[in-house]
């Protein structure tokens, strides 16, 4: 993967040059199809998606609570718990998203993992928590 496809995603826009490349090495690029799970609620989060192209609903208890599009990240705050997901997340449109794993976000650098837990404080202040993540 292009470290500055990576870079084009808010929360990963101050990586340094090295920690992009690092970090792209080990994204995995995915094209999802509309009607697709991207993430199953019930299911461990092992893994965050950030979405580069499309679109998806998140659906809870039958019951659509958001919809996510480009430059937004799933499942970060279920990753960093490794908790079960409350949430489904479903394409509404073809997508292109890229994957990083627990064991991606291991090494990153403390930094990166510092802006991820201040994104996560500032969506549970401001009401808009991640909806595929456990609750806390």
């Amino acid at each position: 993967m292009d470290p500055s496809r990576l870079r084009a995603i808010p929360l990963f826009s101050h990586l340094s040059d090295e920690e992009a490349r690092r970090l792209a090495t080990f994204a995995t690029e995915t094209s999802v199809a509309d009607g697709q799970i991207l993430m199953k609620q019930g299911d461990y989060s092992t893994e965050l998606i950030a979405i580069e192209e499309g679109t998806a609903d998140v659906v809870r208890d039958d019951r659509k609570v958001a919809s996510v599009g480009p430059g937004d990240l799933i499942g970060e705050m279920g990753l960093l718990s490794r908790d079960l997901r409350t949430a489904s997340v479903i394409a509404t449109s073809p997508m292109r998203t890229f994957k990083l794993t627990h064991w991606e976000i291991a090494r990153m650098s403390d930094e990166t993992v510092d802006r991820i837990k201040q994104i996560i404080a500032e969506r549970q202040q401001s009401g808009v928590a991640d909806p595929a993540a456990p609750p806390g």
